[in-house]
């Protein structure tokens, strides 16, 4: 009877022991402009892209994230705000820039949307980072006009503003350098003024939830702001976190 026991506790231990263990896998949200990168930087995680407004929202209602990567302080304020994530911290910075099919010569700057025929233009949601930079931009620009005369299509995220160019479903887009980058030569970049851009600050936090594996996502975080996590971001054409 005694063995019987014994070997009852035995096996009760182990699988204690594996539910323990079974919070091995970190879940990271990201920002659709940071997936790419991410994946390459640490391929182990299991990640979840989108545009970072649905990702917050995902958080908020309880979603099963270790790990928040946003493409803007606007969201990870919110949740830590909220009790819902650690304090966040910044990792990167991006610019912004048009984006054209990669055939395509009609449009060579800012003003051929200001000035040019209506075109079909490509940009973020409001709600969405990628989307207040852009209203950022022509309101730096001063030319708050091109939304109204052009046929606007608002996209969730950066990863639809590119696939609806390159396809030839837009004229043009606004997105970020470091999606025309990756966008294998399937877009070409054209630049927008230096003074109308905005500073764009990609922050991450640790998510605030029952069961989550804060320490690989603390691990996780201190590798993204250290020398190999600023290096891949650098090589995808981030830039550093500004400095304020």
């Amino acid at each position: 009877m005694q063995t019987g026991v014994a070997a009852f506790l035995v096996v009760l231990a182990a699988v204690v022991l594996a539910a323990c263990g079974s919070n091995d896998t970190l879940t990271v949200y990201g920002a659709s402009s940071l997936k790419i990168v991410l994946s390459k930087f640490d391929a182990g995680p299991t990640y979840s892209f989108a545009g970072s407004d649905v990702l917050a929202q995902q958080i908020e209602n309880g979603a099963p994230a270790d790990l928040f990567a946003a493409a803007s302080p606007k969201y990870p304020k919110q949740l830590a705000a909220k009790g819902l994530c650690e304090k966040p911290v910044p990792f990167a910075s991006n610019t912004l820039v048009i984006i054209v099919p990669a055939g395509s010569k009609a449009i060579s700057s800012l003003a051929d949307l200001k000035l040019g025929p209506p075109r079909r233009l490509a940009i973020g949601a409001a709600a969405v980072p990628i989307g207040a930079y852009t209203r950022e931009v022509l309101a730096n620009a001063g030319v708050d006009a091109v939304l109204t005369r052009n046929t606007v299509s608002d996209e969730q995220d950066a990863a639809g503003i590119v696939s609806k160019v390159a396809l030839g479903s837009a004229d043009a887009g606004i997105t970020y350098v470091t999606d025309a980058k990756s966008s294998d030569g399937r877009v070409r970049a054209v630049a927008l003024p230096d003074s109308a851009q905005p500073v764009v600050t990609y922050m991450a936090c640790v998510v605030v939830r029952d069961g989550a594996n804060t320490t690989a996502a603390k691990d996780y975080l201190t590798k993204l702001t250290g020398p190999d996590g600023q290096a891949a971001l650098k090589a995808a054409g981030f830039g550093p976190a500004p400095s304020k």
